[in-house]
């Protein structure tokens, strides 16, 4: 059976623009929450540990993974990440309705291993040529990062159809649409609903 709590996985190539998009369907959807992954990569200028990250070295990464603390972890572009199944024992008590995951295809396909009713997303960029401009465009990336993790973009893309949508991130404002109408077609499902057509179904017995 489908937990009602939504688990949305959102995965794309460095540059493609998941955080910008994870971060509006934060802000449309006051009733999901943010996965807070743990990794051993530096934190860029503008990040907070425990917010963005919970930026952790490669020892305690480990002693997480003996621990069996993640619900899944990878290494991604040199570096590791890992979800803590903690994550979704924070969102329950916060009576969120949904987690969003922002994690690349290995962890993707990790989670739906153990949880094949997360909903996963892949947002591509527009062109190649696009995804290069953006990645250049970071501040905080030196020209050896911004070459690996292009060359890495063609293999990350190839895993696209592990994927049950796919959002191409050309136009903002309509990536934003599209991915909002995922959750809002998503929280429609039969399953998803069941128990409130089951509860109408009792009370309707009740009124006869």
């Amino acid at each position: 059976m489908v937990d009602d709590m939504l688990l949305l996985i959102i995965s794309s190539p460095s540059g493609a623009g998941k955080t910008t998009l994870t971060r509006d369907l934060l802000t449309h959807f006051g009733d999901l929450t943010f996965s807070v992954s743990h990794t051993t990569r530096k934190p860029r200028a503008n990040e907070i540990d425990g917010n963005d990250y919970h930026f952790i070295d490669r020892a305690r990464f480990d002693q997480l993974v003996s621990a069996e603390a993640f619900l899944e972890w990878a290494e991604v572009h040199g570096n590791f990440y890992g979800t803590a199944l903690s994550e979704l024992e924070r969102a329950r008590a916060d009576h969120k309705k949904g987690l969003v995951f922002d994690i690349d295809y290995q962890g993707a396909r990790q989670i739906k291993v153990v949880r094949p009713d997360a909903v996963s997303v892949f947002v591509l960029p527009p062109s190649m040529d696009a995804l290069k401009s953006r990645l250049r465009s970071r501040a905080s990336d030196d020209e050896a990062t911004i070459d690996r993790r292009f060359r890495n973009a063609r293999a990350e893309i190839g895993h696209y159809g592990i994927f049950d949508y796919i959002v191409v991130n050309d136009e903002l404002e309509e990536a934003k649409l599209r991915m909002r109408s995922i959750v809002y077609a998503e929280r429609s499902r039969r399953s998803r609903m069941a128990r409130t057509a089951e509860q109408l179904l009792r009370q309707s017995h009740k009124l006869d």
